[in-house]
């Protein structure tokens, strides 16, 4: 059985709804992907790895995130100073929800100690992707809202 086939209780899930359409949500994603870096896109600490996956039957997409579960170290601290625990894989399904709302579902692809430093991680990642989604447009892009949503990152910490 691999790795992404394991059960993994409903609890150990992220979800939140957004008041944004479903399109406007992917056409962001795919947006930032190809602004960033080796197709990674940063939301804290932790990375959300492209390419999305668009399920055609079902209409879901998907992306694969690398969550950062502990305190990143400051540039020039040595390992020995601090610890930086592994980034664990998850993925993001990103569902329609109403005409004018998303699902987002952040899901563990593996084993996972539930510790307070997972869930914190976890609703820290969908509370700074949630709030880059939902900021409104400028008024300057406000014509071309579908194909090229102007969306900050959100890379600042809360």
């Amino acid at each position: 059985m691999s790795a992404s086939m394991i059960p993994v209780p409903e609890w150990l899930s992220f979800q939140r709804i957004v008041d944004v359409p479903f399109e406007t949500c992917v056409a962001a994603l795919d947006s930032w992907q190809r602004t960033g870096q080796r197709s990674e896109l940063r939301f804290g600490n932790s990375l959300l790895r492209g390419p999305i996956e668009h399920d055609g039957d079902t209409g879901t997409c998907r992306i694969q995130v690398r969550l950062a579960r502990g305190t990143l170290r400051p540039l020039g601290v040595s390992s020995k100073a601090g610890t930086l625990r592994p980034l664990l894989r998850m993925r993001l399904d990103i569902d329609r929800w109403s005409a004018s709302s998303t699902a987002l579902e952040l899901t563990p692809s593996g084993r996972v100690r539930a510790t307070a430093d997972y869930f914190r991680a976890g609703h820290l990642l969908l509370d700074l992707l949630t709030r880059s989604l939902s900021q409104p447009l400028p008024p300057v892009h406000a014509q071309d809202t579908t194909s090229r949503p102007h969306v900050s990152l959100g890379a600042t910490r809360p």
